[in-house]
């Protein structure tokens, strides 16, 4: 079945189509949802609505650009609603007191599931704005009107995962380099 026709059928509401659709696309959104939640539990949750949401739209989505990222789009909007309902996550901060940190990687010694854990242990606030601006291309612009927080909150929110997450890399590189002595 071509991907309109199941987009079709799921906006009347056909099980199986809409059973296709998740099978076809679950996968791909957990990870995204993953990126978002404080862990695999409330990952599951988001994944959950993310589809209860889609069922419900789809007859909204009008074919212009990816039917994926449309679906991507969702389950980010979801994860973010989650943090909306917390009063007082993000905090407000002084913009000129924001450094910028950069992160060197050599692939040999820090392993994908390393990198993802770390990014997982950041807080609620410092792990969603930098999976939005390094690991899925949004601005601090568009961060700020996705979360409701000012640009000054989004760039030091990310500077500061960027010096939590250095900061881990330099202990797992020297716990390595103690451990090979």
């Amino acid at each position: 079945m071509s991907l309109n026709q199941l987009i079709e059928n799921c906006i009347k509401r056909d099980a199986k189509a809409q059973s296709q659709l998740y099978k076809q696309y679950a996968s791909k959104l957990f990870s995204l949802c993953l990126k978002y939640s404080r862990n695999y539990t409330e990952a599951e949750d988001n994944l959950h609505e993310t589809f209860l949401t889609v069922f419900n739209k789809i007859s909204q989505y009008n074919h212009k650009g990816s039917f994926e990222g449309w679906l991507k789009r969702i389950a980010i909007n979801t994860a973010l609603q989650k943090y909306r309902e917390h009063v007082g996550v993000f905090d407000i901060v002084n913009e000129e007191s924001i450094e910028d940190v950069n992160i060197e990687i050599n692939d040999d010694e820090l392993s994908l599931d390393f990198l993802l854990g770390i990014i997982q242990e950041l807080p609620d606030r410092y792990r969603l704005v930098f999976n939005l601006y390094a690991l899925d291309g949004y601005s601090h612009a568009e961060i700020s009107e996705l979360i409701d927080i000012s640009v000054g909150t989004s760039k030091s929110n990310l500077a500061r995962a960027r010096m939590i997450l250095k900061t881990k890399i330099e202990e797992y590189k020297a716990n390595l380099n103690s451990q090979s002595i």
